[in-house]
């Protein structure tokens, strides 16, 4: 079935609420059995968008557009040197397990990490994908998916080489007791196309645990 998924990657930065139009009308053509499935890789000028469980007092300093949206999840930060992944799948032809969706998106990206040098892993109580940052745990990517109707929204960012900086601004996912890291302040420099091919190469287990129990 994999052979029926779009794979569409964006030359250039799209602005936000241009691409969560443009992923709202694929998932609901998908819905409509009228497009293809979808993983969008792109990247966004800098803003923070805000989940369905975003505090207001988790909003610091808000220096960028602030952009509310259907995902599951807090405050979180997109900008240049972060990949942003929307997958737009149909689970009414899998496995209808929210439960089972995230925890293979989470394995996902970090099988796909791994394959570009940086050991990550899924920290139990805590959004995100974490790694080691000089022995600190540290958050490397969010996730944040929304299912509508079995069709899925949203996705995962996995921060490259981003300007930390700009995280400071909102309490990313709501998690303040640990710092939020890069593959770059890790020392590892990861062209975008480098994990967008590592992201290919692992898909296909992503695949195969939606069809099963998690």
């Amino acid at each position: 079935m994999h052979e029926t998924i779009e794979w569409r990657v964006e030359p250039r930065p799209i602005d936000y609420a241009e691409a969560h139009a443009a992923m709202e009308a694929r998932a609901a053509a998908v819905t409509a059995h009228m497009a293809q499935e979808l993983v969008w890789l792109l990247e966004h000028p800098p803003v923070y968008t805000a989940g369905t469980s975003a505090d207001p007092a988790e909003m610091l300093d808000p220096r960028f557009p602030v952009h509310r949206t259907g995902r599951g999840g807090r405050y979180t930060y997109h900008g240049p040197g972060q990949r942003i992944g929307y997958v737009v799948l149909d689970l009414r032809e899998r496995l209808r397990d929210v439960r089972n969706y995230v925890h293979a998106i989470e394995g996902w990206v970090i099988a796909a990490l791994g394959d570009c040098g940086i050991e990550a892993f899924r920290a139990p109580g805590r959004i995100g994908i974490w790694t080691l940052d000089r022995g600190v745990e540290a958050k490397i990517g969010a996730i944040g998916v929304r299912i509508r109707q079995w069709v899925t929204l949203h996705g995962f960012a996995i921060n490259l080489d981003p300007d930390l900086t700009h995280f400071t601004g909102i309490v990313p996912c709501g998690i303040a007791e640990f710092p939020v890291t890069s593959a770059a302040k890790l020392g590892k420099t990861i062209a975008t196309d480098r994990f967008d091919k590592a992201l290919q190469a692992t898909f296909l287990p992503f695949l195969d645990a939606l069809d099963r129990a998690g």
